[in-house]
């Protein structure tokens, strides 16, 4: 058997069954697409399951892939063992109606004697108890003996998932000897010992499962396999460890080349570290690659837990200092040549690493000494509990994950109480939701017209016309049906037909009037109720009645400006893609007729310079006056011409694609202009963050840009008057009151320095010794730390061997400063461990180094008991 490498095996796996007429498809991405039953990729077979549930047709009958695959259900256990890992590659080949067990099972059996020279006598087969036919192939056709063909029971041997296609497997496995045996003469797969290692499952999908239990054979049965790509290589290589194969093994050197802790196989306590971080980097650096960003909530906070997880385990190994974007250069040197988007997208996964641990460190500290504090206590009080309270409080207010505190804890033999940490942060959750209803769904609940069931859905045909003939269908008042709307009153109107465009996908609802002779409804908004258009109306004049015939006719203003701020988020979108990246996805929009709101996925505020590039990309697409065109395709052709969709909402079969020229193609259901050249330009207002990766840009287009520069004229007009100078000089007239301030700030600084020096010489006459340190503490009103810290400097640089505590108060707010004169400090003083006792007096805390620290405080009144403890201190 030869010892072959994890990336040779991958590629004869798939030009084998490339030589059996298998279509080589390359990896699906790790984020599941349209598949909300999961986060994320998990098997070789989740990307194909439309394939084998009938809904899309594969691009051939049969297929073969290497999937890449995270898997976090256990990751409590990753490190603590040799076989545990988030991320795997999942080998598989894959049949649609085509072959069947006879070629499954032998074309394995082909790959795994010839291809890869695993010894004949060393590989047994399990198959379903029931399943002669897989009985027969690998007694009959293979030739393996009876006795390593194991039957075994439905839990091992059968795949099924709730009902529908579900059907028998057969699983091969590498016999490694005795010595991992358990010693029992009956010894065989499905033992619990480590002597049989299971390396690949072939599922024989040829049942429907009914709800009443039934199994109905399938007209055309599919196969399903799949082998672990690292597992193999275990064998391959006759390692006992995931971590002990080559590509992996690469990784790990590296890590401990940046920790300086060597790797001794399980037999150290470190070895769990280093195992963690290099799991963890391989699982990070592909889930960046694929799109995913770091956030709260769903796979974006599985990246998040990981990346911290790995930063917290560096920290325990020593390493002070950000470590983990250099640690993606040696998984993309091992696995770039099978996936080029690790190559192609390094820089990018750097600096999203780099900027999360990062922003980690910031709060890593903090959360420590905290959850410290706490755990000092329990021990203290002999309990072994974290209360839920404490638990989220570390989670909300400083950022520290759920599972990094109870892997803490766990080290101290301490739970947290979960069950009421999930009861506050469901709390906070639903206090959220209800925050964030959405505008329409309250207009839907609030005018009530769920009794409104009867006719056809309203026909939309504000595409093409502004103005439409219709029919009054049904009337609300005060959430109930009437008859009739007479001047003065409001209500809403369902018309059988309308041209008013509904509130949906971030655009607003179209305003205008329903009349009828000459009767007049305002219609103030318009959102959409099932099928149904809603028309949120106040009648001006007259009345209308059900049945009436109308003319709906849309405000040509309000909808022109908005479809021009509508079609400026198509060309924004653009733009942002070619300047920041592919990574940028839509994450939300808002259009109005004054401006546009589109919200993004990004790892860090957007520069000036990049900002500047976006808007003037954008304003030369505006300027060539390209046609914005629109065609109805069906899901999958839309997406395969490359329109930019939400991917993960839900699309009916037939979709709008709105295309700028060659710049911007998108799904939309929005309405727009005609050519891009209506919009005007465009002019960005503000860019910032609204979430964790999810930026924020507000800007605005055509005449919105004339009413800002009017304001801006405005307001640059006032503050000249104000400074009492022409607008074209306000620039010199600010640099000349700077240099004025800066002179009164000298002026002030002299006065203050001169006052220090006076009092200083009073301090020291009042200072008290204690065991041959002498002690200065003073209380100020009004001073900032600047102004303790130079009074300080002032007493230390005129007496030896002091120590001083000052205390300044601002606002009712105590500002404390110990300062440590040097030759104390190396008598073992210490000002950082002294603030703490001294700050608690007045209930406050701080730190800092040995020679000055400072704190804060909450109650000015206690300042005299804090200088005691001083005393005592001494």
């Amino acid at each position: 058997m030869e010892k072959l490498g994890l990336n040779e095996i991958r590629k004869m796996f798939l030009e084998f069954y490339k030589s059996k007429g298998h279509l080589v498809h390359e990896s699906f991405s790790l984020i599941p697409d349209n598949d909300k039953s999961l986060m994320l990729i998990n098997s070789g077979m989740a990307p194909l399951k439309p394939y084998f549930s009938g809904l899309k047709t594969p691009p051939s009958k049969r297929m073969t892939t290497c999937q890449k695959c995270i898997r976090t259900g256990d990751i409590e256990n990753i490190g603590y063992t040799e076989r545990h890992g988030t991320f795997f590659e999942m080998m598989g080949n894959f049949s649609f109606g085509d072959y069947f067990k006879e070629q499954a099972i032998t074309w394995a059996w082909e790959f795994i004697t010839t291809v890869l020279k695993l010894p004949e006598d060393k590989v047994w087969a399990t198959i379903y108890l029931d399943d002669d036919e897989a009985h027969d192939i690998w007694r009959n056709k293979i030739g393996m003996p009876e006795e390593r063909i194991v039957r075994l029971g439905k839990e091992d041997n059968f795949w099924e998932i709730g009902i529908g296609p579900c059907g028998p497997c057969s699983e091969i496995y590498f016999d490694r000897g005795e010595e991992y045996g358990c010693g029992k003469p009956d010894c065989k797969p499905g033992c619990d010992c480590d002597r049989y290692m299971e390396f690949w499952n072939l599922v024989f999908t040829q049942f429907d499962r009914g709800e009443d239990g039934s199994y109905t054979p399938l007209a055309h049965p599919n196969i399903d396999t799949g082998m672990g790509l690292e597992r193999i290589a275990c064998i391959m290589q006759e390692t006992d460890s995931i971590f002990d194969i080559d590509t992996i093994q690469h990784i790990l050197k590296d890590v401990e080349s940046v920790t300086g802790v060597r790797y001794q196989h399980g037999k150290a306590k470190s070895d769990i570290s280093l195992r963690i971080i290099t799991d963890h980097i391989r699982s990070v650096t592909f889930m960046i690659s694929d799109g995913i960003l770091p956030s709260n909530e769903g796979r974006g906070y599985v990246l998040r837990r990981l990346l911290r997880r790995a930063a917290r385990h560096g920290k325990l190994l020593g390493i002070e200092k950000p470590f983990l974007a250099d640690l993606t250069d040696v998984v993309v040197e091992v696995s770039g040549d099978a996936y080029p988007a690790l190559v192609e997208k390094h820089d990018y996964i750097k600096k999203i690493v780099n900027i999360e641990e990062e922003k980690f460190a910031e709060t890593l500290d903090q959360g420590t000494n905290i959850l410290n504090s706490y755990i000092d206590e329990l021990e203290k009080e002999e309990k072994s509990i974290l209360s839920g309270e404490k638990t989220f409080k570390l989670y909300d207010t400083y950022g520290f994950p759920l599972e990094l505190t109870t892997e803490i804890l766990a080290e101290h033999g301490i739970t947290a109480d979960e069950d009421e940490f999930n009861d506050l942060m469901q709390q906070q959750k639903e206090n959220a939701r209800n925050r964030r209803k959405d505008d329409a769904e309250i207009a839907w609940q609030d005018e009530n017209i769920g009794f409104f069931n009867e006719g056809e859905p309203t026909e939309f045909t504000g595409y093409d016309k502004l103005d439409d003939e219709a029919r009054v269908e049904a009337i609300i008042i005060d959430r109930a049906p009437v008859d009739e709307i007479s001047e003065g009153q409001e209500g809403v109107v369902i018309l059988d037909r309308t041209p008013f465009y509904a509130e949906m996908g971030g655009q607003v609802g179209d305003r205008g009037t329903i009349s009828s002779g000459g009767s007049v409804l305002r219609v103030t908004d318009t959102v959409k109720a099932k099928d149904f258009y809603v028309h949120k109306v106040k009648a001006e004049k007259g009345s209308v009645k059900t049945g009436d015939t109308v003319i709906a006719s849309v405000d040509p203003l309000f909808r022109h400006r908005t479809a021009r701020n509508h079609t400026a988020t198509h060309i924004l979108q653009a733009a942002l893609k070619k300047v920041l990246g592919s990574h940028v996805s839509q994450a939300g929009s808002f259009v109005n007729p004054d401006e546009l709101r589109f919200d993004f996925t990004h790892f860090e505020a957007v520069s000036a310079e990049d900002l500047k590039k976006i808007e003037d990309i954008a304003n030369d697409e505006i300027a060539r006056f390209e046609n914005v065109t629109t065609d109805v395709l069906s899901l999958e052709d839309a997406k395969n011409s490359g329109a930019t969709a939400l991917f993960d909402d839900k699309y009916s079969d037939k979709v709008r694609v709105v295309s700028v020229g060659d710049f911007s193609k998108e799904l939309c259901g929005g309405t727009h202009v005609s050519n891009s050249g209506q919009i005007g330009a465009i002019k960005i207002v503000s860019e910032s963050g609204v979430a964790s990766g999810v930026r924020r840009i507000v800007a605005i287009t055509g005449d919105g840009i004339a009413d800002a520069l009017r304001r801006d004229e405005a307001v640059i007009s006032d503050v000249a008057s104000a400074l009492k100078t022409q607008p074209a000089n306000l620039i010199a007239r600010i640099g000349s009151l700077e240099e004025e301030i800066k002179s009164l700030r000298k002026e002030l600084d002299d006065i203050k320095s001169a006052n220090i020096g006076n009092s200083v010489g009073d301090l020291l006459d009042s200072a008290k010794v204690i065991n041959g340190v002498k002690l200065v503490t003073a209380k100020f009103d009004g001073l900032g730390i600047d102004e303790l810290r130079a009074f300080s400097d002032e007493l230390k640089s005129r007496e030896k061997g002091l120590v001083n505590v000052l205390a300044a108060v601002n606002d009712g707010k105590v500002t404390f400063l110990v300062s440590v004169s040097d030759e104390l400090v190396e008598k073992g003083y210490h000002a950082g461990k002294m603030i703490k006792e001294i700050a608690r007096a007045a209930g406050g805390g701080g730190g800092g180094k040995a020679n000055m620290a400072q704190a804060g405080a909450k109650d000015a009144s206690k300042i005299s008991d804090a200088f005691e403890v001083a005393e005592k201190l001494l």
